[in-house]
């Protein structure tokens, strides 16, 4: 399978990319540094630059968006996933996995207490760009998966990830590492159960 990663050099865009050529897939990365050892095709440019992201995705049978918020920019999220969302359309790509944030949309009661409280303030401004994010997605009439991880930790993959969909009861924990986020979010690109759905993840 080719997959193309919008945010690969680092994070969890660079486990999503390193899982992927372990399991014999060819990734191709845009990113503005091109730091990117091992990934078969690294394209250099910025994501909200049509142009770049077209190059980006030609050919790709899925694409995965992984940026984060960028200093003194704001929406940043939702203006490059829409711009991902404009050329996949352009080069007849569908398939697309997204990572939001629990505690977008209507996630925050699956954010364990007191986080469920304070999140939403704290991190206003994230979320916000991240609702802008999904509200392009979700109607982008793609075949698309939004993942919400929790905390973001380095720690080692444990390969136990709890999820839960937007319209399911319960609560997740307060972080997963990025390496079990990134196996999860590669095993969804061909899970056609996970599409249309946004589905909020966190370690067991």
């Amino acid at each position: 399978m080719k997959i193309t990663i919008i945010g690969g050099s680092k994070g969890t865009g660079a486990h999503v990319g390193a899982a992927a050529l372990q399991a014999g897939d060819e990734v191709t990365v845009l990113s503005r540094s091109g730091d990117v050892p091992g990934v078969v095709r690294s394209i250099v440019g910025s994501a909200t630059n049509s142009a770049a992201v077209g190059k980006a995705i030609a050919g790709a049978d899925a694409v995965v968006v992984t940026v984060g918020g960028a200093k003194g920019v704001e929406n940043q999220r939702a203006t490059v996933t829409r711009t991902v969302i404009a050329a996949m359309k352009e080069a007849g790509v569908r398939r697309l996995i997204v990572q939001s944030s629990l505690g977008a949309g209507d996630s925050a009661s699956q954010l364990p207490a007191p986080l469920n409280l304070i999140t939403p303030i704290v991190l206003a401004k994230p979320l916000a760009d991240h609702n802008e994010q999904e509200a392009a997605v979700e109607k982008s009439g793609l075949d698309w998966t939004i993942v919400r991880p929790s905390g973001l930790s380095d720690k080692p993959a444990t390969g136990e990830v709890k999820a839960l969909e937007a319209d399911q009861d319960g609560k997740l924990g307060g972080s997963i590492s990025r390496a079990d986020l990134a196996a999860y979010m590669l095993a969804a690109v061909t899970d056609q159960s996970t599409f249309r759905k946004a589905i909020g993840v966190s370690s067991r």
